[in-house]
């Protein structure tokens, strides 16, 4: 049954242009030509990069975290079994939820709600975790796009788009081409063996992470300017013209160039959705000087600020306790005898 699908996925038909066999790819002469096997490889390396990733975070992306100020918290809750059974079956309870446990645990509704919020964030990835997600994506799209532009700066299909489909598709494969398209695919893959762990945040959020608000900012209206240059103006007109326009004037349509020319035009579909994002996100923040990502879980970024100014808030608290109690103290002693009844 495999070899069956096999045989039928890989049709000639579907892939290549009309009057061209597989067979027309072998190999000859010293040169290299493209071929399905290529892609069978990228499940081991992406198993590989899993592996380098974990030993990135760990040396690398750790180290750096502490560096910057970012540590794994320890999370203050005091243990409680009739609020952690509710919290088994409901980790957001109802006011009057709420008002029931609070009488059950003689606590105040504060206090119970309070502690709801702590127990929850013990359920989500730290501000470590996060960090090393994002810094592990950041080092690995920094690499490979230093080594697009050292593998494409000197090719004649970087500059001229016409020679892209010269002679397709008997078209030698470079190694530095290989390499770069099974990195690129294998990353993919080990992002989606990893898919129910990750924390799926953005690589500018490290400086969020680390409290750089400026930088975020700024680095905001960098990625802006970047953003609506390449979506809008060289990915259609020039990637999705060379894909879709040039191509007819060597070959007729077949499968492979309507498929890839349909997931490209949805993929410019969806840069409008997300330049309409980016335009709300600076109409209704920029004038606030404090640009928040509408594309985060902004309720989970709440609750985790929420549960820092309250623990700042109870550090205040008892380090004025502590001085009131220092100073009645000293002044206790600069009373004169006599007088400590009034």
């Amino acid at each position: 049954m495999f070899q069956a699908f096999k045989e039928w996925f890989w049709l000639e038909r579907f892939w290549l242009p009309p009057t061209m066999k597989w067979s027309d790819l072998e190999d000859h002469d010293g040169l290299v030509f493209v071929k399905p096997s290529h892609l069978y490889m990228t499940i081991p390396y992406a198993f590989l990069l899993l592996v380098i990733r974990y030993f990135f975070e760990k040396f690398i992306a750790t180290p750096v975290a502490k560096a910057l100020g970012i540590q794994k918290p320890v999370q203050k809750i005091i243990p409680n079994t009739i609020l952690e059974n509710f919290f088994k079956n409901s980790t957001r309870p109802l006011q009057s939820d709420i008002y029931g446990l609070a009488k059950k645990c003689n606590l105040t509704e504060r206090q119970v709600e309070r502690w709801f919020r702590r127990r929850r964030n013990q359920e989500r990835p730290c501000r470590l975790k996060k960090f090393q997600e994002v810094c592990w994506r950041f080092a690995f799209y920094l690499l490979l796009s230093v080594a697009g532009v050292a593998f494409l700066y000197d090719k004649p299909w970087a500059y001229d788009f016409w020679q892209v489909w010269n002679g397709y598709p008997r078209q030698p494969l470079l190694p530095s081409q290989y390499w770069y398209y099974m990195l690129e695919m294998s990353f993919y893959w080990s992002l989606t063996f990893s898919l129910g762990s990750d924390v799926k945040r953005k690589s500018a959020k490290m400086f969020s992470y680390a409290g750089w608000k400026k930088t975020c900012n700024v680095l905001f209206l960098i990625f802006t300017v970047v953003f609506f240059v390449t979506r809008f103006v060289i990915f259609p007109f020039w990637v999705l013209h060379c894909t879709l326009i040039m191509p007819l004037y060597y070959l007729e349509p077949f499968f492979s160039y309507l498929f890839l020319n349909l997931q490209l035009l949805i993929l410019q579909a969806l840069h409008f959705y997300w330049g309409y994002l980016i335009l709300k996100m600076i109409k209704k923040n920029i004038l606030k000087k404090n640009i928040k990502d509408v594309r985060s879980d902004n309720e989970e970024e709440e609750e985790e600020e929420e549960e820092e100014e309250e623990e700042e808030e109870e550090t205040t608290k008892g380090k004025d306790r502590d001085c009131l109690k220092n100073g009645l103290g000293t002044n206790k002693h600069l009373i004169p005898n006599g007088q400590h009844g009034h």
